[in-house]
């Protein structure tokens, strides 16, 4: 019997009771049900949200950096939201420029915020370290080539 179970659990590996696609639920957990350690937690905090809301208002009053990040990231969230941004066409590297340039005018008229600017700013600079990966290797290829062809000579040997 032993032998088998360890058969199947080979089989299927280790920490995977079913067959791989195949759950013991096929309903699948129903839509919008809630994990019982959040609902254990919730109840603990039934009651008790003000409270503790203003304990941390009091520690970020107090100086406390933890607190009033909390505080402040609870007061403005910072969301993502689509934005509307005419930016060129991007083939090369050399179109990144204008690409920030287009971003720095965005921010400039207030049509973009500095943080969704930083974030543009970040993907184009993905982007250029990416191209100049990619350029390295193409380039070291071609020395590793020109390194390992025979060496041609105008000239026969000399006897």
């Amino acid at each position: 019997m032993a032998a088998k179970h360890l058969q199947k659990q080979r089989r299927r590996g280790v920490g995977r009771p079913f067959e791989k696609g195949v759950s013991g639920n096929p309903a699948g957990r129903p839509q919008g049900s809630r994990n019982r350690a959040t609902e254990i937690a919730q109840a603990l905090f039934d009651g008790e949200a003000e409270a503790l809301a203003r304990k941390c208002v009091e520690l970020a009053l107090d100086g406390d950096r933890a607190a009033l990040k909390l505080c402040l990231e609870r007061l403005v969230p910072r969301r993502p939201r689509a934005v509307a941004l005419d930016l060129p066409a991007i083939t090369s590297t050399a179109d990144l420029a204008p690409a920030i340039a287009a971003i720095a005018q965005g921010v400039a008229a207030g049509g973009l915020t500095p943080y969704d600017g930083a974030e543009l700013a970040r993907i184009f600079d993905a982007y250029a370290h990416a191209a100049e990966f990619g350029e390295f290797e193409r380039r070291l290829r071609r020395v590793e080539r020109e390194i390992e062809a025979p060496i041609e000579t105008d000239h026969a040997p000399a006897d």
